[in-house]
């Protein structure tokens, strides 16, 4: 299935700026993004054509390779014929089919009538263009996208390569491993690999933007009484106080405990307590709440209303 025009898919103008494209994409990734879609497919496959845009758009040299119409939507080559070059020579004003808007020069004298000249009708022979670019999909653990890490990377029959994956990589994001797609056209450039990553969920961490989110489970005793824990985050265990009397649903920040980046920035990790009673029934806890309840009553729903 081809892909969209990436202006279409972002919807922008050719004439927008380099930042445009920027503030839209981030705008609509915010949208989109499989994180904030759980299980929606349709926002996955919106975020993975929104990525392959903007990483063709936010290249200058392929958005003007684009905009000349040397290369596809997906940044495969298009092939050029010989004569589109000298097609200006052939569309002048009325009146004027075969001049040209500016002078000939010798070298291009000499083109012509080698094209011309041909008995083969092969026009395009000379054509030295850039291969096509290849798309692969990588599935990548939560922890190594947060963290980063090396993988081996297959690209084909004898063809392997210890991929580098930076932290902080997205869900769908793509990387380019430039010279390792298809071959040159008569000689010319091989083409890119582009490599879609893929982020595995973690059974403990989930990712909103550049912050972790954990839901802790803690005991009774530890939410009344306050406790010092140990909490797991993307990068190691660290311990955490608790403070007495707190609600399920309180939440701790850890500041720089989120993604990383080559940068050096780093997100937080939230921990939000989620109060655990035992999972077999316990008659003395049920006997003191009991006779505590009926002298300390109150009302966590007051003001809650009637649906």
């Amino acid at each position: 299935m081809a892909q969209r025009n990436p202006y279409d898919v972002l919807g922008l103008k050719p004439s927008a700026s380099a930042e445009e494209v920027k503030r839209t994409y981030r705008k609509l990734a915010k949208r989109h993004h499989p994180d904030l879609n759980p299980g929606n497919k349709a926002a996955e496959e919106k975020f993975k054509e929104m990525s392959a845009a903007y990483d063709l758009l936010s290249d200058q040299e392929k958005r003007a390779r684009f905009d000349r119409g040397e290369i596809d939507a997906s940044g495969a080559e298009r092939p050029q014929h010989a004569y589109s070059r000298y097609r200006g020579f052939a569309e002048g004003a009325p009146g004027a089919k075969y001049r040209a808007a500016e002078e000939l020069g010798p070298d291009d004298i000499d083109d012509l009538f080698a094209m011309f000249s041909r008995s083969d009708g092969a026009q395009g022979r000379g054509y030295r263009g850039k291969g096509g670019d290849h798309r692969y999909t990588l599935g990548v653990d939560f922890l190594d996208a947060v963290n980063g890490a090396t993988r081996r990377l297959e690209l084909g029959p004898g063809r392997a390569l210890d991929l580098i994956i930076p932290a902080g990589v997205e869900n769908g994001q793509v990387l380019r491993l430039s010279g390792q797609g298809g071959p040159g056209i008569s000689g010319g450039p091989p083409g890119d690999a582009l490599i879609t990553v893929e982020v595995k969920p973690h059974p403990l961490f989930r990712r909103e933007g550049d912050d972790i989110h954990l839901d802790l489970p803690v005991t009774l005793p530890e939410a009344v009484l306050g406790a010092r824990i140990t909490v797991p985050t993307v990068d190691g265990s660290v311990s955490m106080t608790i403070p007495p009397a707190s609600n399920s649903g309180k939440a701790f920040r850890l500041r720089g405990k989120g993604v990383k980046h080559a940068d050096g920035r780093r997100g937080d990790q939230y921990v939000k307590l989620v109060v655990s009673l035992p999972e077999t029934s316990d008659s003395e806890l049920a006997a003191f709440l009991k006779e505590w309840g009926a002298t300390h009553p109150y009302d966590p729903r007051r003001g809650m209303g009637t649906p």
